[in-house]
């Protein structure tokens, strides 16, 4: 029988991340200026990401914030930088009864490069650990997508394999990288780093 979230446990509606880069789950008001963000960048996360066909306007994107921003399973947050919106940061599953999830990212093509996702998912991932009370985490990253890649790299995760043909993308199937890491080993990442709980 698969368990359901505990009564005390529930991701934070937000998080800060530092001064300036928050985390915030969307509500359906979000839908215009994110849709926005999505379309702008819609060639570049093309490439990688295999939902954009199912987000075509703004309506498609407030149906998709009110089914799926917040579940019992998973949620998704705005990455917010000086209060507006430059991608996203969820968890894409939560398995309660294993203690487990997987987090997933996109951010717009012109504020990459300055560790924002690195930030983000740190400061998820310190939820769920700290707040939450879960053991393990994964991040799954398309093989060749090295900009990607670098994020659970530069976290300290553990490539522990690589699944064939995980992903339909438009026209073909690409391979995924698994990345993980357990509280205790990311507790201890962080005392080696000097960073405390937050």
């Amino acid at each position: 029988m698969r368990k359901t979230m505990p009564s005390s446990y529930r991701p934070a509606d937000s998080l800060l991340v530092e001064d300036g880069l928050e985390l915030r789950i969307p509500i359906e008001g979000d839908a215009e200026e994110l849709f926005s963000k999505i379309d702008e960048n819609r060639q570049y996360l093309r490439e990688w990401l295999p939902w954009l066909d199912d987000v075509t306007t703004i309506e498609e994107e407030s149906a998709a914030i009110r089914q799926g921003a917040y579940t019992e399973n998973g949620c998704m947050y705005l990455i917010l930088l000086g209060g507006s919106i430059v991608g996203t940061v969820g968890l894409n599953s939560i398995d309660w009864g294993n203690r487990r999830f997987t987090v997933g990212y996109w951010l717009s093509e012109d504020v990459t490069g300055g560790g924002i996702v690195t930030k983000c998912c740190t400061r998820l991932i310190d939820h769920c650990f700290d707040d939450l009370k879960l053991h393990r985490s994964t991040i799954l990253v398309a093989v060749e997508n090295t900009v990607s890649r670098g994020v659970p790299e530069r976290l300290g995760m553990t490539l522990e394999g690589i699944a064939k043909d995980r992903e339909w993308l438009y026209d073909h199937f690409v391979d995924a990288a698994i990345y993980g890491i357990t509280a205790p080993d990311w507790e201890a990442l962080r005392n080696q780093l000097g960073h405390g709980p937050r």
